[in-house]
């Protein structure tokens, strides 16, 4: 139980170190604007590499409106994603995965049907997130639920790493029942928004790999038991040796896609093994989706370190 949570909380850490780096595709930007993100940083802008201004999105009635006062930024250029965010705050999704966390625990377990609930009612809730973009499974769901749709047919088959980042939540919630079990309602949660195939697979992996590191097999060990359909621990090891920004650049996509991103996040996973710090700050550092590849780095390597540094521990956020 223990280093299941030392999961979750390493998931909230590795986003909220991310998140001013967040979808910078240039890494001499990043370089240039926040130095290296090894501790806590405010957001800024201009984000020089933000491309919110092509998105769009129009509520078609109250029930839709998740933006509010941050619609009058969609259209714009160089905004940055979570321009309000202070320096250790969680992004949006992984506010939801403390909330999810807080959930469970309060009800003694999941129940999807109060978990949707829970979710409309805090996105809707004036105040309670101040991210300025939503990713596309929210619109799309609140879309569905502003036309009238039944709550479990609102979700979409959406491919996007950002799905797993209720899971270490969720995992470390139901802390101590059977893997099987912790399966099930696993791959029920996520589907509910991530209906898609290799989203589930790969919320499958982290599962198993958050229980068995828990269970006290080595992380690598684990790696090469549960997630060889991912990456190969023989080629992760040849490749440690190169710049991270080589290997997450030119042999895995930064970007959001799962079939790029969780092979990318395992490799630096298999990398840092054993160092929480070191591995969270290669994450953030290699920019793309950094803050939802933090859910498989950052969880991962805070179970399999069995603690949170106390550095990070300090803001509130990593307590969200």
């Amino acid at each position: 139980m223990e280093r299941l949570h030392a999961g979750y909380e390493g998931s909230l850490v590795a986003d909220a170190l991310a998140m001013p780096g967040h979808w910078y595709y240039d890494r001499a930007a990043l370089q240039r604007d926040y130095g290296t993100l090894d501790h806590f940083m405010a957001p800024r802008n201009p984000h020089p590499g933000s491309i919110l201004w092509r998105s769009r999105y129009e509520p078609i009635n109250a029930r839709g409106d998740i933006l509010r006062e941050q619609a009058q930024y969609w259209g714009q250029r160089e905004i940055h994603y979570h321009q309000f965010l202070a320096a250790g705050e969680n992004t949006l999704n992984f506010k939801l995965a403390a909330e999810l966390y807080s959930m469970v625990r309060e009800h003694g377990g999941y129940d999807a049907d109060a978990w949707l609930n829970r979710y409309i009612d805090r996105m809707l809730e004036p105040g309670w997130h101040r991210d300025t973009y939503l990713e596309e499974y929210h619109r799309a769901f609140f879309t569905r639920y502003a036309q009238g749709k039944a709550l479990r047919k609102c979700g979409i088959s959406d491919e996007h790493i950002g799905g797993l980042a209720t899971v270490p939540a969720l995992v470390a919630a139901l802390g101590g029942l059977p893997l099987d079990e912790i399966l099930r309602t696993v791959k029920e949660h996520v589907g509910l928004t991530h209906a898609h195939a290799n989203v589930l697979r790969a919320a499958a992996t982290l599962t198993r790999l958050l229980v068995a590191v828990a269970a006290g097999d080595s992380l690598r060990e684990a790696m090469q038991r549960e997630a060889g359909d991912w990456i190969s621990g023989t080629k992760a090891e040849s490749w440690k040796n190169l710049p991270d920004d080589q290997v997450i650049g030119a042999r895995f996509s930064p970007a959001c896609y799962i079939a790029e991103a969780m092979p990318a996040a395992l490799y630096l996973v298999w990398k840092y093994h054993d160092d929480f710090t070191a591995g969270i700050t290669a994450n953030a550092m290699v920019g793309g989706d950094n803050c939802h590849r933090g859910a498989v780095v950052g969880s991962l390597l805070g179970a399999a370190c069995g603690g949170i540094p106390a550095r990070f521990m300090r803001s509130p956020a990593a307590h969200s």
